[in-house]
């Protein structure tokens, strides 16, 4: 008998392929078996998947660290996991926008007169949602190399790494939050705040576990990566200006000008 992955030769009774692990399926597809492989893959608690989920929260350093260090057949790979966060924000973003429309109103965190500004960003956002993802993960790597700069533990990729995780990490949990908040009747300028401090405070919680800092010490550091933040976020939202005006963006910029001169 062969494999069917990798046309090694084993044995009829075999269940799986000596050479390339495979297990080895006798029976046609089925509905009843596609439910059943999906549930062995995703649901069951030895689920690499769930594994990883569950030890960024209770334990990240074993799940980043071990992955720097070599470990990398206990928990999903990083890219695999980045692969998922991205594909779980596009099915997010999918329901918000069929179903739930009225969540993506920011009126709640916007000034008189910028509404359609701030909504335009929300929007550009989500439409470039996997590239502005990937961009993130540069960026904070290298405040986060910034922020540690006289500790030489890691390395900018592995700075990479860390923080592939730790966004992706996030993107999934803040995708289950969305959907929710949205089917309870919140918008996301109920909800940004809150999601920006559990982003704040997951990170740090991380960085901490990994390079084993006390309280202090990453109350301390996370204050510096605000400040960076800041800059970089400055820096950002003029980018982004350019390119809305680049690309025939000045009708918002003249309707946020107009509405604020309305409402002096």
């Amino acid at each position: 008998m062969l494999c069917k992955n990798c046309q090694t030769k084993f044995l009829l009774e075999s269940d799986f392929c000596y050479n390339c692990g495979a297990k080895v399926i006798r029976n046609r597809l089925t509905l009843k078996n596609l439910i059943n492989d999906f549930s062995e893959q995703f649901l069951n608690y030895d689920n690499k998947f769930l594994q990883t989920f569950i030890h960024l929260f209770t334990k990240p350093e074993s799940v980043i660290d071990g992955y720097i260090r070599g470990t990398r057949k206990r928990y999903v790979n990083v890219i695999s996991y980045f692969a998922i966060a991205i594909t779980i924000t596009g099915l997010e973003y999918f329901i918000v926008r069929s179903f739930h429309p009225e969540f993506l109103d920011l009126s709640a965190i916007s000034t008189k007169g910028t509404e359609a500004f701030t909504n335009n960003i929300l929007k550009f956002v989500q439409d470039y949602h996997s590239i502005v993802l990937m961009l993130f993960v540069p960026l904070y790597a290298l405040m986060s190399k910034i922020v540690f700069f006289n500790i030489n533990k890691y390395n900018y990729t592995e700075h990479l790494v860390a923080f592939m995780y730790i966004i992706a990490q996030l993107t999934i949990l803040g995708a289950f939050i969305v959907v929710f908040s949205a089917l309870v009747g919140l918008k996301m300028g109920n909800i940004s705040f809150y999601v920006m401090l559990m982003q704040i405070t997951f990170s740090a919680y991380c960085l901490k576990r990994l390079y084993q800092l006390s309280f202090k010490g990453i109350v301390l550091r996370t204050l510096f990566f605000l400040l960076i933040l800041l800059v970089f976020y400055v820096i950002a939202i003029i980018v982004t200006m350019v390119i809305m005006f680049a690309t025939g963006g000045t009708e918002v910029f003249k309707e946020m000008i107009e509405a604020q001169r309305a409402a002096q």
